[in-house]
C-alpha cells in the first residue's frame, strides 16, 4: 500500500494482503477466513500507519511541543479499520481494489471487534477529542485502560439484560503495539516510614506494599490526510515477579498467585460494581494505576528532552476527564515531592498550572467520594498528600470567610471521614470547564457555586463536540457523498462549511434527494433489525430513536410510557388516523442499577404485547438493540427521523448523541437541556420540537420540594392507565408485581427520595403534545426534508474540532505539529 491515497496502487495492496495471509495463516487468500482477512487487511494499513506514526514521533522529538496528555477512563474508540482508512484517504480506493479480487470490505470491517475501553458519552468524547487532536495537528497521548473485557457484552434473554464478557481480544488486536520498555511499577497498601534528612527535611519511604507492573500498549490515532498519528496510551498490568514457585512449593498456593490476580484484577473490567467494599477498593487501585503509570511516562519523556523540571507546565498539561483521574493531582505531587525532591511549594506551584479539570455531570453520585478508610489504606504516601492540601485549602477557606465553618463543611477536600475528589480536582486544577453552556452555569451557580465564588477565575465552558469523520464520512457515505456534492469537501476538517447546504433546504431536488438518502439508511437498518431482533419494522414508518446509556434522568420510561399510551389510544380508538412509528431503544444499564434494568425489561415487554398484535396493523412497532455500540451506533444514527433527547432538565450535562443525530438529519424531540439549548439556536424552533420544564423550574421544584405526583395520577385518566397497567400484569402476565419498584419510583413518597425524581408525569402531556406535533409535520413530507437538511446545514458548531481548538486557545496553549514524510 502506498504512503498516500493519491499515488494509492491497486496491484500491491493486494499483494500485501495476499502476502500478510500467507505469513500469518500458512494459506493462500480463497483459504482465509474473513476474521484472518481482516487481520491481514489491518496489518497492511497498520505498516502505513506506523511510517506516519514514526514521522510523527520525530516531529516531536525535533519540534518538542507542549504535549496533552489526556486522562480518562473511557475511551470509546469504535472500529479502527475504517476510520483510518477514511483519515488516509484510502477508504474508496481500497475497497474498490477489495472488490477486484471478490472480497466485501464492509465484511470485513464487520469481523472487526469494537475494542471494549469505554461505554458511554464520556468515552466517545474522549474518543472523538483524540481524533481531532491529530487532524487539527497538535501533539496529544490518550491516557487510559487496556479492560480485558470492558463493561460487558449486552444481551437481552426474556426481556432482561444479562452481562457476559466482552472478550474483543480474543482473535488479537491489530492496532495495538506492546511497549514494554515503558513499563512502571505501581504500588498499592503497605504503611510510610520517614527519615530525617537534617535541615528540617524529611524522606518518605514506602514500605510493605503490593505492586504490579504498568504495561502500556500504544493504538495510533490517525489524522485527517496530514500524516499525523498521535497514541492512544492504555496500560495493562502484569505481576511483578509472576508466578511464585517457591510459595507454590511450600503449599501456600493462594501466595504463589498472590500477584498474578492483583494485575489481572485490575484490568478486567471496566468500572466495577462499587456497591460492595471490594468493588469501590477496586476501582480506587484502577484509578491509581493508569493515572500513576501515566504520570511516570509523561516525567520521564519530559526528563529526556529537558533538565529542569521546573519547566514542567511549559511542556505538559494533564486534562482529568470528569472526576476519575482526580488522583493525579496528588500522584503528580507524590513524584515531584519524594522522586524529584522538590519543596511543597514547588511541587505545588508546578502541578497547579499542570492539570486541568472538566466536569461532565450535575448528578452528585458521580462526583465521586471515597471512604477515607480505602483511600488510606490503599494509597498510604498519596494520603498523606491530600491530607496536606487539604489543611493547606482549609487555611485559605477560613482566611477568606473567617468563622465561617459552613465553608469548610461544603467545600473542604477531606470531610466526614470522606475524600471529595472534584473538590481536590477544583483545588488544584487551573482551568475548570464545563461541557455546555446551560451545564457550566448550572456548575457555577448550584453544584459547584461555593468554589465558583471563591475561584471563578478558574471556571469556563467547553460545549462538546463529535468529529464528523466518523459520523458522517464513515457512517452515512450516502449523505456524505451528497454533501460533498454540494458544498465541496472542506466539512471534512471544518464543518462550519456544511452550512453552504441551507439554500438547498427549500429546493424540490435536493428534498427528494435527502430523503431518498434517509430511505436508504433505514432500510439498511431495518435488515439490521430483522437479523438481530426477528423484528420486521416499515422504513416507511417514522423511526423515533432513543440510543444512550440508561439512567433514570435520561427518561427512557417517559419514553415507553408515552408508547403504552399511544398503543391505549389505538386501541381505544381504531380508526383513529396515525403515522406508523418504530421506536428504537439502545442502552446498556450499570450491572447493579436496578431499575434502569427494570426499564429494559419493560421496554422489551411492551415490544411483545405490541409487536405480536395483529390488531393495530403494525402502527406502531418497537425494537430493543441489543448491545448498543459505536458500530451499531452509526447506522442508526445514519437512519433517524426522530432524536429522542428527553432527559429533565437541568440534569444532562452536555450529550453528544444529540449532535450525530442533528449531523445525520435527525430532528430532535427534547427538553431545553444540555447542548440541546445550544442547538436549538443553531437551527431555531422551527426545526426541533421542545417540550417540558425549564431546568430553572426543575431547580425550584427541587429547592421547594413541592412536587406531588399523586395529584396528576388522580386527575389524568390516561396516565393513571398507563401506570395501572405496570402492576396489574398487562405487560407481565406472569407477574404483576414485576414492574412495582418503577410504578413506586414515580408515585410513592420514600424517606430518602421524592417520587418522580426526575419529573416524568410533570413532564408527560408536554410530551406527548410535541410526540402529535411530530406525526402532524412527517405527512408533510416536502416540510420535514427542509427541516432535516437544516439540522444537518446547522450542525457546524457541533464539531469536535471546534472544541479542541477552543481547549488549545484556552487552556492548553499547544503549538500546531508539522509532520514531513519524505
Amino acid at each position: 500500500m502506498s504512503k498516500t491515497a493519491a499515488v494509492f496502487n491497486k496491484k500491491k495492496f493486494i499483494n500485501d494482503v495476499t502476502e500478510t495471509v500467507r505469513h500469518m495463516y500458512r494459506k493462500q487468500l480463497k483459504e482465509a477466513s474473513q476474521q484472518e482477512i481482516f487481520q491481514a487487511v489491518s496489518y497492511v494499513v497498520k505498516d502505513v500507519v506506523i511510517d506516519d506514526w514514526l514521522a510523527t514521533q520525530q516531529a516531536f522529538d525535533d519540534q518538542d511541543p507542549k504535549i496533552v496528555y489526556y486522562m480518562s477512563m473511557e475511551f470509546l474508540m469504535g472500529r479502527a479499520l475504517g476510520n483510518n482508512l477514511i483519515n488516509l484517504k484510502a477508504y474508496k480506493e481500497v475497497k474498490e481494489a477489495l472488490e477486484e479480487i471478490g472480497l466485501n470490505l464492509d465484511v470485513i470491517e464487520d469481523q472487526e471487534p469494537d475494542p471494549a475501553l469505554g461505554n458511554g458519552g464520556l468515552g466517545r468524547l474522549a474518543a472523538c477529542f483524540m481524533e481531532s487532536l491529530a487532524t487539527l495537528g497538535y501533539a496529544a497521548y490518550g491516557c487510559g485502560i487496556r479492560y480485558r473485557y470492558g463493561m460487558f457484552k449486552q444481551q437481552i434473554s426474556d426481556g432482561f439484560q444479562v452481562e457476559v464478557p466482552d472478550n474483543w481480544l480474543k482473535n488479537g488486536y491489530p492496532f495495538e503495539l506492546r511497549r514494554p520498555e515503558y513499563s512502571y511499577e505501581i504500588k498499592f497498601g503497605g504503611y510510610v516510614r520517614t527519615e530525617d534528612m537534617g535541615n528540617g527535611n524529611t524522606r518518605f519511604i514506602h514500605e510493605g506494599y503490593q505492586s504490579v507492573m504498568a504495561i502500556p500498549y500504544d493504538m495510533p490515532i490517525v489524522g485527517y490526510d496530514n500524516h499525523m498519528v498521535n497514541t492512544l496510551m492504555i496500560w495493562d498490568a502484569e505481576p511483578k515477579e509472576g508466578f511464585q514457585l517457591d510459595s507454590f512449593d511450600k503449599g501456600d498456593y493462594n501466595k504463589a498467585v498472590e500477584q498474578e490476580n492483583l494485575a489481572r484484577n485490575l484490568v478486567e473490567v471496566l468500572y466495577p460494581n462499587d456497591n460492595h467494599i471490594q468493588g469501590k477498593e477496586l476501582r480506587l487501585k484502577q484509578q491509581y494505576f493508569f493515572v500513576s503509570a501515566s504520570l511516570q511516562r509523561a516525567i520521564a519523556r519530559f526528563k529526556k528532552h529537558h533538565e529542569d523540571i521546573h519547566q514542567l507546565p511549559e511542556k505538559a498539561v494533564f486534562q482529568m476527564n470528569d472526576t476519575h483521574p482526580t488522583v493525579a493531582v496528588a500522584e503528580l505531587m507524590r513524584i515531584l515531592l519524594d522522586e524529584e525532591g522538590l519543596s511543597w511549594e514547588d511541587a505545588w506551584d508546578i502541578t497547579t498550572h499542570c492539570v486541568a479539570y472538566t466536569n461532565h455531570t450535575i448528578m452528585a453520585e458521580a462526583l465521586e467520594k471515597w471512604p477515607i478508610e480505602i483511600f488510606q489504606r490503599l494509597l498510604p504516601r498519596v494520603y498523606q498528600i491530600v491530607e496536606e492540601i487539604n489543611r493547606r485549602f482549609v487555611l485559605q477557606i477560613q482566611e477568606q470567610y473567617p468563622g465561617n465553618n459552613d465553608k469548610i463543611a461544603k467545600m473542604a477536600i477531606l470531610y466526614d471521614g470522606q475524600v471529595k475528589m472534584a473538590h481536590l480536582a477544583i483545588v488544584a486544577g487551573y482551568s475548570v470547564n464545563g461541557v455546555a453552556r446551560l451545564h457550566t452555569e448550572i456548575l457555577k451557580k448550584e453544584q459547584l457555586k461555593d468554589f465558583y465564588e471563591m475561584m471563578p477565575q478558574k471556571f469556563n465552558n467547553k460545549t462538546n463536540g463529535i468529529t464528523q469523520r466518523r459520523f458522517l464520512a464513515h457512517a452515512n457515505p450516502l449523505l456524505a457523498d451528497w454533501v460533498t456534492a454540494h458544498v465541496g469537501e472542506g466539512w471534512i476538517t471544518d464543518l462550519s462549511q456544511i452550512r453552504k447546504l441551507a439554500p438547498y433546504a427549500d429546493d424540490k431536488k435536493a428534498q427528494q434527494e435527502f430523503l431518498e438518502i434517509k430511505h436508504q439508511n433505514k432500510v439498511r437498518l431495518a435488515k439490521y433489525i430483522k437479523e438481530h431482533n426477528g423484528i420486521d419494522v416499515d422504513p416507511d414508518s417514522i423511526f423515533d430513536v432513543q440510543v444512550k446509556r440508561l439512567h433514570e434522568y435520561k427518561r427512557q420510561l417517559l419514553n415507553i410510557l408515552h408508547v403504552m399510551y399511544l398503543y391505549n389510544e389505538i386501541k381505544e380508538h381504531p380508526d383513529m388516523e396515525f403515522v406508523p412509528r418504530t421506536f428504537i431503544f439502545g442502552a446498556k444499564a450499570a450491572a447493579g442499577y436496578k431499575n434502569a434494568k427494570l426499564t429494559i425489561k419493560l421496554i422489551n415487554s411492551v415490544g411483545e404485547v405490541i409487536n405480536n398484535d395483529k390488531s393495530i396493523n403494525n402502527k406502531i412497532k418497537v425494537v430493543f438493540i441489543e448491545d448498543y455500540k459505536v458500530s451499531n451506533a452509526e447506522w442508526i444514527f445514519a437512519a433517524a427521523d426522530v432524536s429522542e433527547q428527553i432527559s429533565t432538565a437541568s440534569k444532562e450535562a452536555s450529550g453528544t448523541g444529540n449532535m450525530k443525530f442533528m449531523l445525520n438529519g435527525a430532528l430532535t424531540l427534547g427538553t431545553m437541556d444540555g447542548a440541546n439549548v445550544e442547538m436549538y439556536e443553531e437551527v431555531g424552533p422551527d426545526n426541533m420540537f421542545i417540550f417540558g420544564m425549564s431546568s430553572d423550574e426543575v431547580i425550584a421544584h427541587e429547592h421547594n420540594r413541592d412536587y406531588d405526583p399523586m395529584q396528576i395520577f388522580n386527575t389524568d385518566q390516561d396516565i393513571r392507565k398507563v401506570l395501572t397497567q405496570l402492576v396489574n400484569g398487562f405487560y407481565s402476565p406472569n407477574d404483576s408485581e414485576l414492574f412495582r419498584d418503577l410504578y413506586n419510583s414515580l408515585l410513592n413518597t420514600h424517606s430518602t427520595q421524592y417520587a418522580d425524581t426526575y419529573f416524568i408525569l410533570a413532564d408527560f402531556r408536554s410530551y406527548a403534545e410535541a410526540q402529535k406535533k411530530i406525526m402532524e409535520y412527517y405527512k408533510n413530507r416536502s416540510a420535514w426534508a427542509k427541516s432535516a437538511i437544516l439540522n444537518t446545514a446547522h450542525s457546524g458548531k457541533f464539531s469536535s474540532d471546534r472544541t479542541i481548538q477552543e481547549y488549545v486557545d484556552d487552556i492548553w496553549h499547544l503549538p500546531k505539529v508539522k509532520v514531513d514524510v519524505e
